[in-house]
């Protein structure tokens, strides 16, 4: 068969590991792209791309990193689903890279393998006092009320008085869900546990912590325009912090997002003051029987404990100049809280025989291509591997992001493809069924895309017998019986 043949009558392979947004948006966007341009660069126009998911669901973040209470962002789930009902796509959920197949065994049957494995583990807390029992890292608690297989069936909300630490949108959610009402998540798909749970959370007072100022804070505005409606709560805000100088607010207003998030929070200056001036109400005017405290320029700088337990947190007062430096002034101040949650960023996975960035908290990468070291270090890139979403880039960025971050992924390696052999079809077991086989082999039954849309009927059927859309299945044997009938 010489060359031309066998572009023409082979298909790329193409792996996918990880069933999240990243994943999925890169699956799509390959898919596109090669129609628009496969022929023209000699790779052809089509590609059989198999997605692996460790999880027996898909989506990720969407469904497992997503505040409940976010619901229009969940509704990406939809657009999702119409991308894995294409019959070029097949999910392959509850099959986990390095366990259940090897990088080996995929390099034999796939062209090209893409890891957007996301992250699911927190960043370390190192302050004194880290190790203290009533110390939480967010994505734990995350994973908690977003209902994650094999998360704690319960959470410790004894707390009266708290503390979060981060100047995020993973903070705000975690403050959010802490100050919230049991009843206002009904509307949400949180699952029975997690409602019970809420019944019992004894917080009456939160105190946010952001190192920096205002201008440097990494909120969506949308976020904190939900801030704003939180019933029953009152925010609490010191004026002093957003008496900005000239140059920072040059400089804020030079980056539109930052300008709106800047504007949003002068916004929540002035609704703050209205509440303090009523008395202590909450947005709407109604009478509050929470505090949520928002406090710019406070770096904690450890956590207080007695009797091995959290009684406290020590911050001190820092100062920001126009371009985000930060230094200390030695201004201490110590909170009473009795727990602590951190949200000072996730840390993707590190991968069997995928090198990975330790100070970056990423794949090794240059531009979605896999390296064998980090940039400056001499490292090469890996011929075929290549990384999209929070393993290529770190956790940062909206979902939406993924979206630009894939696009740039997939240009690399279709400029990859077009210059290797055989225009990169060079997967040595070119059977498509090969995989079912290998799995089989192993007894291994992986979950398909039939097998999601089992587990979402019968996630809304439970959500309408007691009046809500949806309520979200945890366990993951149950989710393994209703996916595989």
């Amino acid at each position: 068969m010489n060359e031309n043949s066998f572009q023409q009558t082979e298909r790329l392979k193409v792996a996918v590991i990880g069933a999240g947004p990243a994943g999925v948006y890169a699956a799509d966007i390959l898919l596109r792209q090669l129609k628009e341009q496969g022929n023209e660069l000699g790779i052809g126009s089509e590609a059989r791309i198999d997605i692996f998911e460790k999880l027996p669901v898909p989506f990720g973040l969407v469904r497992y990193g997503v505040a409940p209470d976010h619901p229009s962002i969940k509704y990406i789930i939809g657009a999702l689903e119409k991308t894995l009902s294409n019959p070029d796509l097949h999910l392959y959920a509850d099959v986990e890279f390095g366990k259940d197949i090897t990088l080996d065994e995929l390099k034999d049957r796939y062209d090209v393998v893409l890891f957007a494995t996301g992250a699911n583990d927190d960043r370390p807390l190192e302050i004194e006092g880290h190790d203290l029992a009533g110390v939480h890292g967010a994505a734990k608690f995350v994973e908690w009320y977003d209902g994650y297989p094999n998360a704690p069936e319960n959470w410790p909300l004894e707390a009266q008085e708290v503390a979060v630490i981060g100047g995020g949108n993973v903070a705000m959610d975690v403050a959010r869900i802490l100050m919230r009402q049991a009843d206002d998540l009904l509307p949400t798909d949180i699952p029975n546990n997690v409602y019970r749970g809420a019944q019992s959370n004894k917080a009456r007072v939160l105190h946010m912590f952001i190192r920096r100022g205002p201008a440097q804070a990494k909120f969506a505005v949308q976020e904190l325009r939900e801030l704003e409606k939180l019933p029953g709560v009152q925010i609490i805000v010191d004026n002093d912090d957003f008496d900005l100088d000239c140059a920072t607010l040059d400089r804020a207003n030079d980056d539109k997002l930052t300008r709106q998030m800047l504007s949003e929070l002068y916004t929540i200056v002035k609704m703050a003051q209205k509440m303090a001036d009523e008395g202590g109400t909450d947005f709407e005017g109604n009478p509050a029987d929470r505090k949520y405290y928002l406090h710019f320029c406070q770096m904690p700088a450890a956590i207080v404990g007695e009797d091995g337990h959290v009684c406290g947190i020590r911050v001190e007062r820092t100062q920001v100049d126009e371009v985000g430096n930060m230094s200390p002034t030695g201004e201490y101040t110590v909170y009473p809280v009795q727990a602590v949650y951190h949200a000072i960023g996730y840390k993707p996975a590190q991968l069997e025989g995928i090198p990975y960035d330790l100070d970056q908290y990423t794949l090794v990468n240059e531009g979605g291509r896999i390296y064998t070291a980090p940039a400056g270090q001499g490292g090469q890139h890996i011929p075929r591997l290549y990384a999209t979403g929070w393993a290529k880039r770190g956790p940062v960025g909206l979902i939406g992001s993924t979206k630009s971050d894939a696009l740039e992924t997939v240009s690399n390696m279709l400029v990859d493809l077009a210059a290797a052999p055989r225009h990169g079809k060079v997967a040595t077991d070119r059977d498509e069924d090969s995989i079912d086989r290998l799995l089989s082999s192993k007894g291994i039954r992986p979950i398909d895309f039939a097998g999601w849309k089992r587990v979402d009927a019968y996630e809304r059927s439970m959500g309408d017998k007691v009046g809500r859309e949806h309520i979200k299945v945890t366990d993951p044997e149950e989710l393994r019986r209703l996916a595989l009938g």
